[in-house]
């Protein structure tokens, strides 16, 4: 079956057979779309890049299809530096969370949104980092309150917290069990990143969640964001 000109992101290339590439789309209408991209490593038409908005179709049934047609749909964000490595992290969760064929157009809109925002503001990368963790992990349905606890009470800014996958956030006394602070976990609810706790306590959350949903493979482009790199976000 073939689809019609829909938006799309690439978010993962490799190298197919003499010329070609296996490649990973963030479509609009068909989510999570891995195609063969015949020509790709060609020197004429449009080539696989990440972060570049295209107009793509392709044909099949299986959970590999053969891409027949994609255009440059306009200008691309131009990422640099931690904004790129940002934008590889983001494209990596995207892979590795979704599940093919199921479409998130929210999601798709959430994306280009980073995208812009990192284009725009690359010296301020974590809040965008942040912020569409936290999207990603509500849209795909495991999403929680981080304003009332797993009794349905209301996160106290000077009480600890913990997460558990089962309950959400729950209540802690003793320090030593690593609890967030319910002022940071408020900040972050209120997208307050000038509050000085926000970003350290949703960087720290983020990680839990994800960790439970990546599993044991660790994510490559976390690497990028070696200690000792300027602005490590991760």
């Amino acid at each position: 079956m073939r689809e019609h000109l829909q938006p799309a992101y690439v978010l993962h290339s490799r190298p197919y057979r003499d010329t070609s590439a296996l490649v990973d789309l963030l479509s609009l209408q068909g989510g999570l779309q891995r195609v063969v991209w015949r020509g790709a490593r060609s020197g004429r038409g449009v080539k696989p890049q990440p972060f570049v908005p295209l107009l793509v179709s392709w044909q099949g049934r299986g959970d590999l299809k053969t891409l027949q047609q994609a255009e440059v749909a306009g200008a691309h964000a131009r990422l640099q530096g931690q904004a790129l490595f940002s934008g590889m992290y983001l494209n990596e969760l995207l892979v590795r969370l979704l599940s093919p064929g199921d479409a998130q157009t929210l999601l798709f809109a959430g994306y280009q949104s980073a995208l812009e925002r990192l284009a725009l503001t690359p010296s301020s990368v974590e809040p965008v980092l942040r912020e569409f963790e936290w999207q990603l992990i509500v849209l795909l349905g495991y999403g929680f309150s981080l304003t009332e606890d797993a009794d349905q009470q209301p996160v106290l800014a000077d009480t600890l917290y913990c997460w558990s996958p089962d309950m959400g956030l729950y209540p802690v006394v003793d320090a030593a069990q690593g609890g967030l602070p319910g002022r940071g976990l408020l900040a972050m609810a209120a997208q307050n990143w000038a509050d000085p706790e926000a970003l350290p306590i949703a960087k720290r959350l983020m990680r839990q969640v994800l960790a439970v949903h990546l599993g044991d493979r660790p994510l490559v482009s976390r690497q990028l964001f070696a200690p000792g790199r300027t602005g490590e976000p991760r």
